[in-house]
């Protein structure tokens, strides 16, 4: 028999089990999921976080029934017209979000936040041309990457219940330290450059700090539906070209000489319009009742350089 003391030991423990929230991020060494771990340690001391690898099969061994949340972020995020890339596009994308949901929901996860993308609306607008996205604009996917995160969605909406709250978060680009991608390539320019084309447009944006609270946000109050987490200001190519160069003293100079022929390239290689396009989320879509927009346009630039350096 337990004595009064082991007893109250017993129940405190018992009491402390429950208070802890268990997080799994399936997704082992992602940008996302690396940063949003590290995030959520060091701002909830009642969060326990795991990290799960999905390159192999081994991920469905794994017992989920012991987790709260399962935070799913394994994908392929990069675009490419290669034909060999269609069918792993769904293999990934699309039909192993959905395995991984089933077995969440099977073994009694609470929450499934699915990592989705903008990229369920098509891309950027034509140089030039404006691109607002509105609560009311259907998704209208332009290739297989999207096509495979829009189905990734709606197999996994289809799942949810009053047991299982189902997260989707169409987040616009990510950048941050240590990021891979467009903005990589945006920070080289503008250490390097002495002159930078001078186009207006603008993009929705997600700083990893913002997105990672945002995360949190959505554990903490076990939300479900679909959100569009973005930076508070949109940003311009040009500009974000010309403030990363001041960043590094670099005097470099915007000119719109090259506007024209930029313009006449994109017809040919739509690509530049990836760069120089426009594509925006309307602001009120991604107003919450908690502020998680904590780190403004020019501080995440300056936390990214000097982070990276």
């Amino acid at each position: 028999m337990l004595t009064s003391q082991e007893l109250q030991v017993k129940l405190s423990m018992k009491k402390e089990s429950k208070m802890i929230k268990r997080i799994l991020i399936t997704g082992k060494n992602s940008y996302v999921g690396t940063n949003v771990e590290k995030w959520l340690l060091n701002k909830n001391s009642e969060y326990f976080v795991e990290t799960l690898d999905m390159k192999d099969t081994r991920w469905t061994e794994f017992d989920f029934s012991g987790f709260d949340v399962v935070f799913h972020v394994a994908g392929i995020a990069h675009v490419s017209t290669k034909k060999r890339m269609r069918e792993l596009y769904y293999k990934v994308n699309r039909d192993l979000a959905i395995e991984v949901a089933k077995k969440a929901k099977i073994e009694n996860v609470k929450q499934f936040i699915l990592m989705s993308s903008g990229i369920v609306y098509g891309d950027c607008s034509k140089i030039g041309i404006n691109h607002s996205i509105n609560i009311n604009t259907p998704p209208c996917p332009s290739n297989d990457y999207g096509k495979s995160k829009l189905q990734a969605e709606q197999g996994i909406l289809e799942m949810e219940s009053s047991l299982f709250k189902v997260c989707v978060l169409r987040a616009p680009m990510i950048y941050g330290p240590g990021c891979k991608g467009n903005y990589n390539s945006l920070s080289k320019f503008g250490k390097k450059l002495k002159v930078f084309p001078n186009i207006i447009n603008e993009r929705s944006v997600l700083f990893i700090d913002n997105l990672s609270e945002f995360v949190n946000l959505m554990i903490e109050n076990v939300e479900s539906g679909i959100f569009f987490p973005q930076n508070n200001e949109f940003i311009c190519t040009s500009k974000i070209v010309l403030d990363i160069s001041s960043f590094y003293g670099n005097n470099l100079r915007l000119t719109k000489f090259f506007n024209p022929i930029i313009k006449l390239i994109s017809l040919v290689f739509p690509k530049l319009n990836k760069a120089f396009g426009s594509f925006i989320y309307d602001k009120d879509m991604s107003v919450y009742n908690t502020n998680y927009q904590i780190v403004n346009y020019l501080d995440s630039i300056i936390i990214t350089e000097t982070k990276s350096q």
